[in-house]
């Protein structure tokens, strides 16, 4: 059986009345997983060269993001410890799987405390060994994205997790992703290194629809990431890139097919299944580059430092305790 996991991200708005209709809804539909995003504006890290962003001669050198902005931005999305609990009980109850994405290693016993037991990464932190070391410690199950990830990081990532039970899903970091970049090939050659390898769709749906899922599916994905909401596209910072309740439903009746049928299905709906396939290797785009100078480093665990009465901010990457 096929993992269809409903991303709710921040589609919630912050609202838990929202997130646990979000769940009735995906539980409907036929989903097999309910994730959301352990994201703590207390994370966030500052860091000046993304205040202004730098462009030099028309050319980006980095993006622009203020840490305020960003700070209150998800200060409002942010889900509580027994709000946790509650999403995993609900989940639970509507026969849903429920995970998480972890963004720090500071976070790895606490989402493990809460209930979580399968866990996701982000294809930012693919190359943060010290934390995959730590999940692998804990949880039953590992999702780990690989799209801002180098080839050299999402091989020593497997020889870390290689003794858990994890999954490898290809996904492109431009948000939303042409349908032609979406290179499905990757799934082969991440499939040397992972039994189980998925997709995450990141594709605009007015256009494109569930097309990159569905193609995904037939060629070999056991796993299925699409972000998901109940509003209006324009209501949440995701909704273009979210699916609703009836195009959920068309994906996991989709996957229960035979690979025969999903092919026929393509050809029906005159999917150019070529130009989507891509390669099995590619270099990561100028805007890709971008996203992980940015998104890399973008949360950090804090750290006490009782000497100097200040705060240290200890990268996922960084070998250096957590606590002194």
């Amino acid at each position: 059986m096929k993992k269809i996991i409903a991303e709710f991200c921040q589609n919630h708005n912050g609202d838990f009345d929202l997130l646990e209709k979000m769940i009735d809804e995906a539980a409907e539909a036929g989903a097999t997983h309910a994730k959301i995003q352990s994201i703590y504006s207390r994370n966030l890290t500052f860091r000046p060269e993304f205040e202004n962003g730098l462009t030099v001669d028309s050319k980006v050198y980095s993006i622009k993001r203020p840490y305020l902005i960003e700070f209150e931005r998800l200060k409002a999305l942010e889900i509580t410890d027994e709000q946790s609990i509650k999403f995993i009980e609900l989940c639970k109850k509507n026969n849903l799987i429920p995970l998480t994405t972890c963004f720090v290693r500071s976070d790895v016993d606490r989402l493990y405390d809460l209930g979580f037991r399968v866990i996701k990464v982000a294809s930012y932190d693919c190359g943060s060994f010290p934390l995959l070391k730590e999940l692998s410690k804990k949880f039953d199950e590992i999702i780990l994205s690989t799209g801002a990830s180098f080839d050299e990081e999402i091989i020593h990532a497997s020889n870390i997790l290689k003794q858990v039970d994890f999954t490898f899903l290809h996904c492109v970091t431009i948000y939303p992703t042409p349908l032609n970049d979406i290179n499905l090939l990757r799934m082969k050659w991440l499939n040397k290194f992972s039994k189980k390898v998925g997709f995450s769709d990141h594709t605009l749906v007015e256009r494109d629809g569930i097309i990159g899922s569905k193609a995904a599916l037939s060629q070999g994905a056991e796993v299925i990431e699409r972000h998901f909401t109940i509003l209006e596209k324009d209501k949440t910072k995701d909704g273009p890139v979210s699916i609703n309740k009836s195009l959920l439903k068309e994906l996991v009746e989709f996957s229960k097919k035979d690979i025969n049928e999903q092919l026929e299905i393509l050809k029906h709906e005159r999917v150019d299944l070529k130009s989507i396939l891509g390669k099995p290797n590619r270099e990561l785009t100028e805007i890709e580059l971008l996203n992980r100078n940015y998104y890399r480093g973008r949360f950090a665990s804090i750290r006490k430092n009782y000497e100097k009465n200040k705060q240290q901010m200890i990268y996922n990457w960084e070998e250096t305790p957590l606590s002194l």
